[in-house]
């Protein structure tokens, strides 16, 4: 008793501030308490991961942009690969596996990824720290939002949100230099050079920006994200998330000196939890839609039970099974779980295999249908193909046009020469084979065309296709 009396005092300026609290509806602004925490610096950390989104576009491999997502010239650049429209299937199984990911990730931890890692959780949450050093802590920034305008109030003002839109800004121009060249784009911007659909996307993205993470923050996660509204179909009683232990800390009341340790349950209804919470949720009150997953609250709760002598815990990531003493099934053990790691398997199996079989040139031959073959006046058969090649390199190339199998004899007519090829896009050409019809044996001959770099010898392609002539 006299251990917890002794902390009475340095906990009760903690809850004087606030004696209720209710989930805020878009009516006010939450100002949310920073505390120091083993989550909060994790939070830090994932955040400082979209360094990423600002920075890699400038870094250069062989003289141009490692990474491009060329959209004009239907091309995506990473290092030394060059991806084309062709090879779009292998984008779709990436988003498949982000997808199915998330959806793992979301039915063991819940909503990890919006505390984390969302880009409106990390934004908001730059935005709010700058606000925190312009204007002061909390209670500071609550009595200079319902102060009568002034100077000093209209200076603090104009500082924030001319940060604000400093950081709106270089989003804007950080996501348009992943579609073009960074430098062509620095260069076009400060001589006001910028194409309209530039103009255009930049503007929006300062405005988005701006609002979202200035002005609307955990309202974009209540009203706005589709997530928010399907994690509950993804989540269960084994979801592991911020949970608060209801049998220890319940009855909750606040300290008192020389009241039994044992009137109250270990919650001492300092509100902590709530004040440090960047959607305004009162986590004693059960998983909310509001629930973000940061863990703040696990922080503030913590720091909390240390400074009156209790064990921590009280809020913590947990299941609704393990807090009501249910039996807790092993990761293993759940079906989804299966389902959602076999399905990211055989994606990402497809994507290697797309990507180690990608090579730097493709070859399609398509046979003449209407007439299958041609019988000429001097006994030869004659069939007709469409080559169609996709030069994936950043130069042109002639291609000569070989064939192994098919009919002893044959000849290809239409690529006597070599043939030229176009840079990051497809070229069609018409190619007939000849042979004669003394040699011909079978009334389908298997043929395999190769097409080969004059330029380069180790660009090539290969083709199976067959020889289509009448019954012997």
């Amino acid at each position: 008793m006299e251990k917890e009396t002794e902390h009475v005092g340095s906990v009760t300026a903690i809850y004087q501030e606030f004696e209720t609290w209710s989930v805020n509806l878009g009516d006010k602004t939450i100002h949310a308490k920073r505390m120091p925490g083993f989550f909060r610096s994790v939070k830090y950390m994932t955040g400082s991961l979209w360094l990423f989104f600002f920075l890699f576009p400038y870094v250069r491999w062989n003289g141009k942009q490692a990474v491009l997502f060329d959209i004009g010239n239907r091309q995506f650049h990473f290092f030394n690969l060059t991806v084309l429209p062709q090879d779009i299937w292998m984008l779709s199984l990436l988003l498949l596996v982000m997808a199915m990911t998330l959806f793992a990730v979301t039915s063991v931890a819940s909503r990890v990824f919006c505390g984390y890692f969302c880009f409106q959780t990390v934004w908001t949450d730059v935005f709010t720290w700058i606000e925190e050093k312009i204007e002061g802590n909390p209670s500071q920034r609550r009595k200079l939002d319902n102060a009568p305008w002034n100077l000093e109030k209209i200076r603090l003002k104009v500082i924030k949100h001319s940060f604000w839109l400093v950081i709106a800004t270089l989003t804007g121009i950080s996501f348009s230099i992943w579609f073009v060249d960074a430098f062509d784009y620095w260069n076009n911007l400060l001589a006001f050079n910028l194409p309209m659909v530039g103009w255009v996307t930049l503007s929006m993205f300062i405005a988005g920006t701006y609002i979202l993470a200035g002005f609307l923050r955990e309202q974009t996660c209540f009203w706005l994200c589709p997530y928010a509204r399907i994690q509950a179909v993804m989540s269960d009683s084994q979801t592991i998330m911020p949970t608060y232990d209801v049998k220890r800390g319940e009855p909750r009341g606040k300290l008192q000196k020389g009241a039994a340790s044992n009137a109250h349950g270990d919650c001492i209804d300092c509100f902590q939890c709530v004040q440090v919470c960047p959607t305004g949720v009162d986590i004693r009150q059960g998983q909310q839609l509001g629930c973000i997953t940061c863990g703040l609250c696990l922080d503030a709760c913590d720091s909390v039970m240390d400074k009156v002598g209790r064990p921590r815990g009280l809020i913590r990531y947990a299941s609704l099974d393990e807090i009501e003493g249910k039996p807790v099934k092993k990761l293993y053990q759940h079906p989804r779980t299966w389902v959602y790691i076999s399905i990211i398997l055989i994606a990402l199996s497809g994507i290697v295999y797309g990507l180690t079989h990608l090579g730097a040139m493709t070859l399609r031959v398509i046979p003449e249908r209407q007439p299958l073959f041609v019988s000429m006046s001097d006994g030869a058969i004659q069939n007709k193909y469409e080559f169609k090649v996709v030069n994936k390199t950043d130069k042109d190339l002639h291609v000569r046009v070989m064939a192994e199998g098919g009919v002893e004899g044959q000849t290809i007519i239409g690529a006597e020469q070599p043939l030229l090829t176009h840079h990051g896009r497809g070229t069609s050409f018409t190619i007939f084979v000849k042979a004669p019809g003394a040699n011909v044996k079978h009334e389908v001959t298997p043929i395999e065309f190769r097409i080969q770099s004059v330029e380069d010898p180790s660009v090539d392609a290969e083709y199976d296709s067959k020889f289509n002539a009448p019954k012997p």
